[in-house]
């Protein structure tokens, strides 16, 4: 019976957590954009490190994502 509110209680508090993920995907997504802009401003070496900075973010989400459903 304890398992069982405890459960509840998990999920219902929970619905008020915000989700790490989304927060580095909005990084990622705005990161991209960067070097969009970079890239189109002629700012080859710019646009190399945004990207860069971009995939590090990517990386950290796939890490994320593979502790979140080991759970």
């Amino acid at each position: 019976m304890n398992q069982i509110l405890t459960k509840y209680y998990f999920t219902m508090f929970s619905l008020f957590k915000k989700n790490p993920l989304k927060k580095l995907d909005k990084r990622y997504e705005a990161k991209l954009e960067q070097a969009m802009q970079a890239q189109r401003n002629g700012d080859i070496k710019a646009y190399a490190m945004i990207t860069a900075e971009a995939e590090a973010i990517k990386m950290e989400m796939l890490e994320l994502e593979k502790t979140l459903n080991s759970d």
